[in-house]
């Protein structure tokens, strides 16, 4: 039997309501209504559903579980939806919006009705224009349409930072701050928490929501036709870097990281791939395995969020590690020293190598660093640095040594991979233009410091959390 995979990403754009309705769109919602919570919950089970965000966390477990620590710990659920997309090497959640965010919509409406929350928060980066606009639309239509929930859905822009995506940080943006971590999570203690009331939030990505809107239209056995017993269905990945076809695909997981790779986008003489700056190198010897979430962590490394950059063997690793560590440096918030000070260290001591300037010992330190940089850490970056600078060390020693040893400058030429946009036509990859300007306060070198921007988008009827 042949599988349809293309289940998220329309033949092309849905561009009004009325043509998501000729598809077939609003019948999810309608059947969520129908079922209610507890079925909803049973449905999405059954389908085996988990985030697509990253941790790959069974959907249902996640709402069921948010739902009874608001029932134990007092307040009220909320919902946000995760659109900020600042992982290196992803662009699935933006394309997805710009060609159908109907369908992530409808997710959300029925998130709202199986989960009970209050209130939705979509927290999307400012510079996001064309899916800003897209999205901003398509809540005006849904809403003038009167969809069950539509009018308890805001969208809450927020900066160029990576910390922004992280899920507790959001909520921080969301209440009007700066993207801080917290040490409790959404889950335990969400929007409008206090010391006496938990208000957890249900924090879900844009590409798991859209699957949801799926399985309530067509299904669980439909959903895992696709896929695998443990990672059912398909989902969405970006490949750029050394690729001949660098673009967004959708696959039915379980398909081998080859084919993907290779196959698909046309990558030759694989050295390193990186999914995100979270998960360990992956090398040529690796590219057989499956893309679950579960073979990849068993692997060694991790799915991610389905954002792939591939490096070819004319690259030098110190300059691949040195732009993905300073990446880190950049976006480390600062509350943990370790953290901002380890990153930072790292990043200067590769930048070294890259000179020709160091020796040995600066290696050695390199991994010194990797011990103590994730101390009394908030989130996960600093955990994701040093797996991947411990895990691309131990796989390219060799090189590192020889590089040190030769004492000569390395090309140093490689773009920080965060993702701007890539064409749909030509699949020209474009990156962030400005990235090189950004400093470890958050400001660029062209503007006055700590030139951090907050705005917000909302429905003036809706109220703002405190």
């Amino acid at each position: 039997m042949t599988v349809d995979t293309d289940r998220l990403l329309p033949p092309a754009p849905v561009t009004s309501l009325a043509d998501h309705l000729d598809a077939g769109g609003g019948e999810a919602l309608a059947r969520a209504q129908e079922l209610g919570s507890d079925a909803i919950c049973d449905l999405l089970e059954e389908a085996g559903l988990r985030g697509r965000g990253g941790a790959g966390f069974p959907t249902a477990r996640k709402w069921r579980g948010v739902a009874a620590t608001a029932r134990d710990g007092g307040g009220s659920v909320t919902l946000v939806a995760n659109a900020a997309e600042g992982e290196p090497g992803t662009y699935k959640d933006r394309t997805l919006i710009e060609q159908q965010p109907y369908a992530f919509l409808e997710g959300v409406c029925i998130a709202l009705e199986a989960t009970g929350a209050v209130t939705a928060h979509i927290g999307i980066k400012e510079k996001f224009t064309v899916p800003l606009a897209r999205l901003t639309t398509a809540l005006t239509e849904i809403r003038e349409a009167g969809w069950a929930h539509a009018d308890r859905i805001e969208v809450v822009t927020g900066p160029d930072a990576y910390l922004f995506g992280e899920e507790s940080a959001m909520l921080e943006v969301i209440e009007g701050n700066l993207p801080m971590p917290r040490i409790v999570k959404p889950f335990e203690a969400g929007l409008a928490a206090s010391t006496t009331t938990a208000s957890p939030t249900v924090v879900n990505n844009v590409e798991t929501l859209a699957h949801v809107t799926a399985i309530l239209a067509y299904g669980a056995e439909w959903f895992r036709q696709a896929g695998t017993e443990d990672s059912p269905g398909t989902m969405l990945f970006t490949v750029v870097g050394d690729v001949a076809s660098p673009g967004v695909y959708e696959l039915a997981l379980g398909t081998s990281l080859r084919t993907l790779l290779t196959d698909v986008a046309g990558a030759e003489d694989v050295k390193a791939v990186y999914s995100g700056v979270s998960n360990a190198v992956i090398t040529e010897a690796m590219l057989d395995t499956p893309l679950c979430f579960d073979r990849m962590r068993e692997a060694g490394s991790g799915l991610g969020s389905g954002g792939f950059v591939v490096y070819d063997r004319s690259r030098s690793i110190v300059d691949v590690l040195r732009v993905l560590v300073h990446f880190l440096a950049v976006e480390s918030c600062g509350q943990c020293n370790a953290c901002k000070l380890g990153n930072s260290a790292m990043a200067d001591l590769l930048a070294k190598v890259q000179r020709g300037e160091a020796e040995q010992t600066d290696l050695e330190a390199l991994l010194r660093w990797t011990h103590t940089v994730t101390d009394q850490n908030r989130c996960y970056l600093p955990v994701g640095s040093q797996i991947m600078v411990g895990s691309t060390v131990e796989a390219f020693v060799d090189e590192f040594v020889a590089t040190v040893q030769a004492g000569e400058p390395t090309p140093a030429d490689l773009p920080t991979p965060l993702v701007e946009h890539i064409d749909d036509d030509t699949g020209e990859v474009t990156y962030h233009e400005r990235y090189h300007l950004k400093q470890l306060d958050w400001s660029y070198s062209d503007e006055e410091p700590g030139a951090l921007r907050l705005e917000a988008i909302r429905d003036p009827e809706t109220p703002h959390p405190q």
